[in-house]
């Protein structure tokens, strides 16, 4: 049960000495304090189950259980760890006081017990206690504040990569669907490489739920080739078309790169550039547009390269026909290690079955 902030503070006074007991009992209730007194330590536990105390006042030479086992065992119960712990005892050397403050104690009060100071000592332990509950309440509510704004900034942000990612496939239903299999794709392969102790450092939670936005855009710089570049095989296409056609990357980069600029604090843009620009280089050196090698290139465009690929073959984009299963599976293997990160196809493969098709 909590305290009702209507309510004088409670008081747990526990100590084995009757005599003790009375007269801290009646020093409380003159201080307009509640006073609940025990004899002993299973006692106190019960108190405290029944209601918590806004403060304790333990005897530390009890039977069975000390006070210093007793303090302990409060300060490592998330309930009643915060409860301040003054210590009753007439032990009175620095090393019995050294000890009592490293079991979680916040004072000492000696006996023969002097009126004026058991008064003076709980009046300041309780407005500490009243000023940390309250800083705690005000620390949750900031922290509900900002968490809300953060969660408003990071929908804006992914709503400004969904209405590009809306505008680049309107009035093309293929388009749009190969899109959201490649951001559906790339989450999963996040995901599982998030599993894989080469990467859990990499990727983290928020780098999986932004490639799946950020991966929308991939192709986003098509919008700057000619549309029937689009469906002709890059083995028949001229030097002048081949250039065209792969400057879609640095294009996409360049649209995005200005939206950016707009927003610089957009980390869904951000990604969408590194993946717009290299998601066709080769881990061996080979692909375009800069010739990046291996780790060189962006993972998020490492994982996009394998997803887009493997979509384009299961589709039959530039083939005679689409390619099972099993043959793009073949096809990705094959090329771990030279137009892939090898690491990631490992993962991959343990995962295909998982993909959107």
């Amino acid at each position: 049960m909590d305290n009702t902030s209507f309510s004088p503070p409670n008081i747990l006074v526990v100590d084995d000495i009757n005599a003790n007991l009375a007269v801290l009992t009646e020093m409380i209730r003159k201080a307009g304090y509640i006073a609940r007194p025990v004899t002993s330590a299973r006692q106190a536990v019960s108190a405290i189950e029944a209601l918590l105390p806004n403060l304790i006042l333990l005897d530390i030479s009890m039977p069975e259980i000390n006070g210093f086992d007793l303090c302990s065992m409060l300060k490592k119960n998330a309930s009643t760890r915060d409860i301040p712990v003054i210590f009753i005892t007439a032990l009175n050397s620095t090393e019995d006081k050294v000890k009592g403050f490293q079991h979680g104690a916040v004072d000492y009060i000696a006996k023969p017990f002097d009126v004026e100071e058991v008064k003076m000592r709980i009046d300041t332990h309780l407005k500490m206690y009243k000023m940390q509950q309250e800083l705690e309440v005000y620390n949750k509510k900031l922290y509900k504040i900002i968490n809300d704004q953060i969660r408003k900034i990071y929908e804006s942000q992914k709503n400004v990569v969904e209405a590009l990612a809306k505008l680049h496939s309107l009035g093309n239903s293929i388009k749009r669907a190969h899109m959201e299999r490649v951001g559906h794709n790339s989450r999963i392969l996040a995901l599982s490489l998030q599993l894989s102790p080469k990467f859990k450092e990499q990727i983290t939670n928020s780098f999986v739920d932004v490639i799946e936005k950020a991966s929308l855009l991939h192709d986003i710089g098509m919008i700057s080739v000619e549309d029937y570049l689009l469906t002709k095989p890059l083995t028949l296409m001229t030097m002048d078309e081949t250039e065209k056609f792969q400057s879609h990357t640095t294009e996409g980069a360049k649209v995005l790169e200005e939206i950016l600029a707009l927003n610089v604090n957009n980390e869904f843009v951000r990604m969408s550039i590194n993946i717009a620009k290299y998601h066709h280089e080769y881990w061996d050196g080979k692909g375009y547009p800069t010739g990046k090698v291996g780790k060189e290139i962006p993972i998020c465009a490492r994982i996009v390269a394998i997803v887009d690929d493997y979509d384009a073959l299961i589709r039959g984009w530039g083939l005679e026909q689409p390619y099972t299963q099993e043959e793009c599976i073949e096809v990705i293997n094959r090329n771990a290690g030279s137009l892939y990160d090898p690491d990631i196809v490992t993962v991959f493969n343990k995962i295909q079955n998982q993909l959107k098709r």
